[in-house]
């Protein structure tokens, strides 16, 4: 993957380790504050009833049917399945263990994460007469589907990203990830199995922790022979 040229500067190699540790800290701010308010049920975490009452009034037999969609792409077997594949085509690819190993690393930390923060802030979910579907007893904050599927997507667009050359493809991919991304969020407030702030929180948690694994993945990077390519 190309992902460092020669006329990289020494002031960039240096300008994006910071940016990358900055927006961290940032979010991981930003996730402690949405964890108090959903813990103390103020803030933002405070209209997170009236937000489910507005969103039970838009449920119609087509959209409730597209949200099951999107939230079974999110489930944790269909996630596993998917990283394995991506991990192999990757792999496949580029005879390399770089990107397949930065895809299974991001997934392993984002299942940490959201194991890790459900217990920690031990919010429940919204009551069982908002639900459609099979009742979820385990905790709501953050949102596993929202977080583990968000990383998933901006991961495998991270990578996309490095080996594609056609400007318009690259466009595709993004949006692609986080259309995706968003709609799977979206689809757990729509089938009432989350609060608004679950939701914010776990694409917070995915952007912060996609900060730090790109990050790694800068720090990492093959060092380029001349001409700008890039040894493995």
């Amino acid at each position: 993957m190309t992902l460092l040229n020669e006329r990289t500067t020494p002031r960039l190699r240096y300008a994006v380790p910071v940016a990358g540790v900055a927006v961290a800290v940032a979010g991981t701010i930003g996730v402690g504050a949405l964890a108090d308010s959903a813990n103390e049920a103020n803030g933002l975490a405070a209209f997170d009833p009236r937000l489910t009452t507005d969103v039970l009034r838009l449920r119609s037999t087509p959209l409730t049917d597209v949200a099951r969609a999107l939230t079974f792409i999110g489930d944790v077997p269909v996630l596993c399945l998917l990283t394995v594949l991506a991990a192999f085509l990757f792999w496949r690819r580029t005879r390399s263990y770089r990107a397949p190993g930065l895809l299974l690393v991001a997934m392993a930390g984002s299942a940490a994460l959201t194991y890790g923060l459900k217990l920690l802030v031990a919010r429940h979910r919204p009551g069982t007469a908002y639900v459609l579907g099979p009742v979820d007893n385990g905790f709501a904050f953050p949102s596993g589907h929202t977080l583990n599927s968000a990383v998933f997507f901006g991961t495998v667009a991270a990578l996309l990203v490095a080996v594609l050359r056609a400007r318009l493809a690259r466009a595709a991919v993004i949006a692609g990830a986080v259309l995706v991304s968003l709609g799977i969020g979206l689809s757990r407030l729509y089938l009432g199995y989350h609060w608004a702030t679950d939701v914010l929180a776990g694409w917070l948690i995915a952007m912060t922790w996609l900060t730090i694994i790109g990050t790694i993945g800068y720090l990492t990077r093959p060092a380029p022979e001349p001409g700008g390519r890039v040894i493995r």
